[in-house]
C-alpha cells in the first residue's frame, strides 16, 4: 500500500487483511544487489537458457536502451534479444510482448512497463539496472514479475560501479534485499513508510512530511498534538538510544496479528517506567503466553533504556573494547556503576548542551552483548528497585 494508506491503518482508521499464505509450490525469490558485473551477468543468462527460461533485462531509459541491448547481445551471443519500452506504438509492443510469451526470445530489454499485469512463468530470471533509482515499492513490485511458478527464481538489483549512493537507496536497497522471503510484502511497505513518511492525513499528499524525524518520532509528535488539542496533560516520553550489538522482536508465531504486534511495538517503545513496563509483560504474558527468548530480549532493552533515561543517559553504544554512555548527568552514571569490574571514566569536557562522554571499558568476558546487557539492566535500574544485596555484587563481579 502507499504510505498513507498504510499509516492510517497503523492508526485505525482502515482496516488491513494481509495474506500471508503463498500459492502452492511457489518460493523465495533470490535476491541479489551486485555492481554492473559483465561476467556474472553473463552465468546468471546462461543458466536460465541452460533451463529453457526466460530473461527480464530492465533498464528505464529510453533514450539508451538499444545501446544496453547491443551488450547483452555482446555478453550472450546465442540469445534471442528483443526490445521493448513505452515509447513503442501499441501494435509494435504488443507484437513484441506476444514474440516473447510465445518464446520466440530469450531476453526482453524493457523498460518498468512490465511492472504490473505481467505473469510469465517461463521468465525467472531478471536484472534491474541502475536499481538505486528506483523506489522500495517499484522494486518489489518488478521483482514480482519472476518467480510466479515453481521453479527457483533470481533477481539482481545492478548498481553502477564508480558512483557514491545516496543513503536514502543504500536503505531501499538493503531493504529489498533483505525482505526476500515469501510475504514480505508488509515488511516492505512499513520500510517504505519509514523512508518516505506518512503524507498528510486530512490532505492530498500520499508520502512525504516525516522524513527529517522518522516515522517513530511522527507518532509520537502527531500523539502528543492530539493531546494538546484535548488538554490533556503532556505526554512523556523517552528518548534514549541503546544500541550494544543486541535487538529484540516480537515474532509473528507469538503475536499472530500484525496489527496486535504493531500496537505492542508502540506500548514498548513508548513505556517510560519499569511499572509500566511490568504491566505490558503482564499483559502479553497473559494474552499470548510466555515470551519467547528475542521478545524478552527486546523487553530487556527497553528496561535498559527506562532505566538509563531516568539518570540522564542519552545513549549508549559500543566502540570495542568499550561502552560509551552519553549523558548530562556523569557523576549519577559513576555512582551507579561505583564498584563494577572494568573502568570507567570520563573523556573530555561536556558540549554545548551539557552532554559528557562517559567511557566504561569492561572485562572480556563482559563485553559478550548479552552478559553486557544483564550488566547494565542491574546497575542502572538498581534505584528504581530494591537496594542492591551481596548477590547481587558478587554477580557482577
Amino acid at each position: 500500500p502507499i504510505p498513507r494508506t498504510l499509516h492510517m491503518a497503523m492508526l485505525g482508521l482502515r482496516d488491513i487483511s494481509a495474506l500471508s499464505t503463498p500459492p502452492p509450490d511457489r518460493r523465495a525469490i533470490v535476491t541479489e544487489v551486485m555492481g554492473y558485473d559483465r561476467h556474472r551477468i553473463r552465468q546468471a543468462i546462461e543458466r536460465e537458457l541452460a533451463r529453457e527460461g526466460q530473461v527480464f533485462f530492465v533498464h528505464n531509459r529510453v533514450h539508451n536502451i538499444q545501446a544496453i541491448a547491443d551488450d547483452v547481445r555482446q555478453l550472450v551471443p546465442d540469445a534471442r534479444v528483443m526490445i521493448g519500452h513505452g515509447q513503442m506504438s501499441s501494435q509494435e509492443l504488443e507484437s513484441v510482448m506476444l514474440k516473447f510469451l510465445r518464446g520466440q526470445a530469450d531476453i526482453l530489454v524493457c523498460t518498468t512497463i512490465i511492472e504490473s499485469g505481467i505473469d510469465m512463468p517461463t521468465v525467472n530470471t531478471m536484472f534491474i539496472n541502475d536499481a538505486q533509482n528506483f523506489g522500495l515499492a517499484e522494486l518489489h513490485q518488478l521483482r514480482g514479475r519472476v518467480g510466479r511458478y515453481k521453479h527457483r527464481a533470481y533477481c539482481y538489483m545492478l548498481l553502477p560501479q564508480n558512483q557514491v549512493l545516496s543513503e536514502v537507496a543504500i536503505k531501499r536497497l538493503r531493504a529489498i534485499e533483505s525482505f526476500s522471503m515469501l510475504g514480505a510484502g508488509f515488511r516492505i511497505a512499513m520500510r517504505d513508510l519509514e523512508l518516505r513518511g506518512a503524507g498528510n492525513l486530512l490532505g492530498p499528499e500520499q508520502s512525504g512530511h516525516i522524513a527529517a524525524v522518522g516515522y517513530e518520532m511522527y507518532c509520537r509528535l502527531l500523539e502528543q498534538a492530539v493531546h494538546d488539542i484535548k488538554n490533556d496533560r503532556p505526554i512523556e516520553s523517552v528518548d534514549t538510544t541503546v544500541e550494544i550489538g543486541l535487538s529484540g522482536s516480537l515474532p509473528k508465531g507469538y503475536i499472530p496479528s500484525d496489527q496486535r504486534r504493531m500496537e505492542a511495538y508502540r506500548r514498548i517503545s513508548s513505556a517510560v517506567s519499569t511499572e509500566q513496563l511490568e504491566a505490558i509483560e503482564q499483559d502479553l504474558v497473559s494474552a499470548y503466553g510466555e515470551p519467547p527468548q528475542v521478545a524478552r530480549l527486546l523487553l530487556e532493552l527497553a528496561e535498559l533504556r527506562i532505566a538509563a533515561a531516568s539518570i540522564g543517559v542519552r545513549q549508549i553504544t559500543t566502540r570495542d573494547p568499550d561502552v560509551i554512555f552519553r549523558t548530562t548527568r556523569p557523576m549519577d552514571l559513576q555512582h551507579y556503576m561505583a564498584g563494577i569490574q572494568g573502568t570507567l571514566r570520563l573523556v573530555g569536557e561536556p558540549d554545548e548542551h551539557g552532554v559528557a562522554d562517559v567511557y566504561y571499558r569492561p572485562p572480556t568476558p563482559f563485553r559478550e552483548p548479552q552478559t553486557l546487557l544483564t550488566v547494565l539492566c542491574r546497575r542502572l535500574a538498581r534505584h528504581q528497585h530494591a537496594p542492591e544485596t551481596d548477590a547481587d555484587t558478587a554477580a557482577d563481579r
